[in-house]
């Protein structure tokens, strides 16, 4: 395929809009970041002319594909009723009632504009319910790019010290030091305990499964075993769910293990492609919002026209139907990969399930950030650039999105893409 066209708008677009993206996740993407005309269903439509069968899925939140018919119409009749009120909505009530009921942990709920904003909201409760000042993350997990939690995202081992005892590494120029903040291997469970023995803890913050930077699930018995450690010694546990939220489950990754946070971050899937995202809790916990007590604003709160495809998004999910596609092409796609991996001799892994997985190259068996970052991940995106020439597109980091408007077809076509992008390596 040929992308000369994006090319040529990215760098006509750089004389107004800084490194010609509004996102640094969209630098650096073989072979230009992509200028997209439209979008419909699974599939992508650039300025080049492109036909793409998309697995970018706008980075996850295209759960039931692009434009889907229910969300447009929602968001059409909303256009004609309001924007943003700076006050409430019927619809935001309803969207909430429904959220509550779909997430097991959930309680009451606290809408945002994107998942950064909600991260912070939980790391500021915490640490008012806690009357501590220090919050646990991990090596490899994302909780957003403010400089109070943009620590040792996809560090260099040489910077990040031993393993027993990370060293916090930055993210960015720019960025404040890391008060506030101890970095930790996941997965060690003996370690985490011993740490929040000290009593100092506000929260642990955690992917429940860790998809930023690679695909790791928790070992048997971890999240059980964070979460016994976290009730012995009042730290509160918190699930970043943007990622996992509604596709490793409807319910999320706490349904599928069985493990409830004290408070939950929502995001991407939430709104299938409207900017929200949602902090949600247990209620004495949430309360604490009422009454100036613990202070969460935002002009763009529950904006009418989010609210609505909020509302539409869930009623779709609560519905069951997008994982009865889901499960059945997913499943498929992940079987048809490993076997074209097996018979092209490729050693690769996948770990996930079927609305969000991970291929890795050259690393069987991951158990935390330092294991998965040993993968062949330059082979790996140099796959990716193969499978787009294919028109197939593929996150050169590994992960792969699946929406509700993905069909067998599909997958066949993916797979002959796939199965030629490796027999030109």
């Amino acid at each position: 395929m040929d992308f000369t066209e994006s090319e040529r708008q990215v760098a006509k677009g750089a004389r107004f809009v800084a490194g010609g993206v509004n996102s640094n996740f969209r630098l650096g993407i073989p072979p230009t970041p992509l200028v997209i005309e439209r979008a419909q269903g699974p599939y992508l439509f650039d300025v080049d002319g492109n036909r793409i069968l998309d697995y970018f899925l706008g980075m996850g939140p295209m759960l039931l594909g692009h434009s889907p018919e229910p969300v447009v119409a929602a968001v059409e009749e909303q256009l004609r009723r309001s924007l943003l009120v700076g006050g409430q909505t019927p619809v935001e009530y309803e969207a909430a009632r429904l959220l509550v009921e779909l997430i097991p942990s959930a309680e009451t709920v606290r809408f945002a504009s994107s998942g950064s904003e909600a991260d912070q909201a939980a790391l500021r409760l915490a640490r008012a319910a806690t009357g501590r000042d220090t919050v646990i993350k991990f090596e490899g997990h994302y909780h957003g790019w403010f400089d109070n939690i943009l620590w040792s995202v996809a560090p260099d081992l040489v910077s990040a010290g031993p393993a027993y005892a990370p060293t916090p590494v930055g993210g960015s120029h720019g960025q404040l030091g890391p008060e506030g903040i101890v970095v930790m291997r996941w997965n060690d469970a003996e370690a985490l305990s011993a740490r929040l023995e000290q009593g100092d803890i506000a929260a642990v913050l955690m992917e429940p499964v860790m998809f930023n930077s690679s695909g790791i699930l928790p070992a048997p018995g971890y999240l059980e075993a964070v979460r016994a450690a976290c009730d012995r010694t009042g730290t509160l546990l918190i699930f970043d769910e943007v990622i996992t939220g509604f596709r490793v489950s409807a319910g999320g990754a706490q349904q599928e293990f069985g493990v409830l946070p004290d408070l939950t971050v929502l995001g991407k899937a939430l709104a299938n492609g409207f900017p929200v995202a949602a902090l949600t809790g247990r209620r004495e916990l949430m309360d604490m919002f009422n009454g100036q007590q613990v202070l969460h604003g935002g002009t763009y709160n529950s904006q009418s026209v989010g609210m609505a495809a909020t509302l539409a998004s869930l009623q779709q999910i609560a519905s069951g139907s997008p994982y009865e596609c889901i499960d059945k092409v997913g499943s498929r796609l992940m079987e048809g990969l490993r076997e074209e991996f097996a018979r092209a001799g490729r050693d690769a892994t996948l770990v996930g399930y079927p609305a969000v997985f991970h291929v890795r190259f050259g690393v069987p068996e991951a158990r935390d950030y330092r294991d998965a970052v040993a993968a062949d991940r330059a082979g790996y995106a140099a796959f990716a650039r193969r499978v787009l020439d294919r028109g197939v597109r593929i996150l050169p980091r590994g992960t792969w999105f699946l929406s509700s408007a993905h069909s067998e077809d599909d997958v066949t076509t993916t797979l002959a893409a796939v199965r030629a992008a490796l027999a030109d390596a």
